[in-house]
């Protein structure tokens, strides 16, 4: 049986990013060797995250927010995060993993997002200081990351379509709960964090979308990466 991938977010045929992931997933699982299956789950349809998530492998939150139900996709982190299912957010679904992770790790029991919640106590994602839509960067990444082995090299140009990111000042907060920043912008900016493979075996999220590749005929890196987490996640 196919690995299953829970694809979870609104699904919009107007994002770019939406339109790249199955492409990306189709070429993944050729490259790898291992063809996965996947589901969009609408954020809308996760009540209880166990039960309705139950039959996946895998969880990669997708970019395009504000979601219908925020509530639906943090408990989708939880869940993957708690059971160690492997878990990538790329660009929204990347914000929404450190606000799940500064709420339940941090003691940011207020965490949240600055796009749906200006007025909030404890806004771990703001507006960028430069619009990221539809804009490209280079990246470096950080010695002896897991983004730095997937992707076999120290730097890596990608696309991005966002307005929010990290609040610098919860940065070291974060840290210290343990989440490592392991991609930066030219300035310095983080692009990308995960968690180490000895907490959890896939967790990792990028303000970038790496899903774009696959619209220029290429298996994503990351996305080869979470079909080698599903496959080794689904295996008895």
């Amino acid at each position: 049986m196919k690995p299953a991938i829970a694809l979870v977010g609104d699904f919009s045929g107007t994002s770019v990013a939406h339109r790249a992931i199955p492409p990306a997933l189709e070429l993944a699982g050729q490259a790898e060797g291992c063809p996965v299956s996947w589901t969009w789950v609408p954020t809308a349809s996760i009540r209880d995250a166990a039960r309705d998530l139950a039959g996946f492998a895998a969880v990669w939150v997708v970019p395009a927010s504000p979601h219908v139900n925020m509530a639906g996709a943090l408990d989708a982190i939880r869940w993957a995060r708690k059971t160690r299912r492997p878990l990538f957010g790329s660009c929204g679904g990347f914000q929404h993993l450190l606000i799940e992770f500064a709420r339940s790790h941090a003691g940011l029991a207020a965490a949240d997002t600055a796009e749906t919640n200006p007025g909030g106590s404890e806004l771990i994602i703001t507006s960028l200081a430069c619009s990221l839509v539809e804009e490209t960067s280079p990246l470096r990444f950080t010695t002896g990351s897991r983004l730095r082995a997937i992707y076999g090299r120290d730097t890596a140009v990608e696309g991005y379509h966002c307005r929010y990111g990290l609040n610098a000042a919860y940065r070291e907060k974060l840290a210290v709960a343990g989440l490592r920043f392991t991609a930066f912008d030219e300035n310095g900016e983080v692009r990308a964090a995960e968690l180490p493979e000895e907490v959890h075996p896939f967790f990792l999220g990028t303000l970038f979308q790496p899903e774009r590749a696959a619209l220029r005929g290429e298996a994503p890196p990351l996305a080869r990466a979470l079909v080698r987490a599903a496959a080794a996640a689904s295996s008895p």
